[in-house]
This record gives C-alpha cells, sequence and structure tokens, in this order.
C-alpha cells in the first residue's frame, strides 16, 4: 500500500488518493495492537468503554456500516452488528486480538469489495439519512478513522509508559 506522503501519491485522482488515506488509517488502526498482550489490549484507561481492542471493534462496525448497510441497505441485525455506535465497543471474553483482528480483516475486505469500480459519484443507496454519495461515506469513514487512530496512539502510549514503569520498578 502506498504511503500518502511520497510524491508520486501527490497527484493520484482524488478517488484513488481518498482510498489510500483510508487504508493508512485502517492499518495504522490495527497496528495499535501490535506486540500488546490481552489484559493491555484490554486495558482501560479512560472512563468509557475505549479500549485499544474495542476500537478495532468498533471499527469493525464503522467497515459494515457504511460499506455494508449504506451501500446495500441490509439491515445492521442482518449484518450481524449491533444498533447503536456505543454497543460496538463491547468485547466478549472470547474475543482475543487474533480474532478481532481477523474479524477486522474481513470487514475491511468486504468494504474494499464495496468500492471496488466505483467513483465517489457513485450513490450509496442504504443510509439511514437517505442516499449518499460514495465520496461522502469515505470522507466520513476517513474523519472516524483519523479520530480513533488518535485515540488508539494515546492510549497505547499510555499502556507503554505503564509497561516502562513496571519494568524500571523491578529492576
Amino acid at each position: 500500500m502506498p504511503n500518502p506522503g511520497v510524491s508520486d501519491v501527490y497527484n493520484v485522482d482524488h478517488d484513488a488518493m481518498v482510498q489510500i488515506f483510508i487504508d493508512q488509517h485502517r492499518r495504522m488502526l490495527r497496528e495499535s495492537l501490535d506486540g500488546l498482550t490481552e489484559s493491555e489490549a484490554r486495558a482501560q484507561m479512560v472512563n468509557s468503554k475505549t479500549t485499544l481492542l474495542g476500537l478495532l471493534k468498533h471499527a469493525i462496525f464503522v467497515e459494515r456500516v457504511w460499506f455494508g448497510e449504506a451501500a446495500s441497505g441490509i439491515s445492521r441485525s442482518e449484518l450481524g452488528i449491533p444498533a447503536s455506535p456505543d454497543d460496538s465497543f463491547d468485547l466478549s471474553a472470547s474475543e482475543t486480538i487474533v480474532s478481532v483482528i481477523r474479524d477486522y480483516d474481513e470487514a475491511v475486505a468486504h468494504s474494499q469489495q464495496a468500492v471496488e469500480g466505483k467513483t465517489g459519484e457513485d450513490i450509496f443507496p442504504g443510509n439511514r439519512r437517505g442516499p449518499l454519495p460514495l465520496r461522502w461515506v469515505q470522507l466520513h469513514v476517513l474523519r472516524e478513522l483519523a479520530q480513533h487512530c488518535g485515540h488508539a496512539d494515546i492510549l497505547r502510549e499510555h499502556i507503554m509508559d505503564a509497561r516502562q514503569t513496571a519494568i524500571t520498578n523491578n529492576e
């Protein structure tokens, strides 16, 4: 996948450029779990449901809402996702880093298939707001991913600091 910061991406068409940025943010969010233990990935460091593993699970919801429900009109229940975004952060005891990453990769692959051969002008008819151009959907997804990458970066920084403090205290 190309890096959006390299010169050969500067002049690609808008649709390709937006997809490159979305894919970069997908990768960054996924990589926020690299090298973490299960307990670190589930660590609740803020007064909400937000955890690193929960963020990736929520990103599955985002992918399925915007490239499943909005693209096809298939209901959230038929897609097997919660009715509310808040519930999409909930983790079952059986969910692991490996299983959530696997589900995320599957959701992303489906999303990529949903936009294959389309342009920003194509209409996704199935959103609750009514029909939306793919361009709007992509920019909304990019905004969500960027926001959650920021959350993940801060949470990971706290986790790594706690890990380092534990190592220092045990020396």
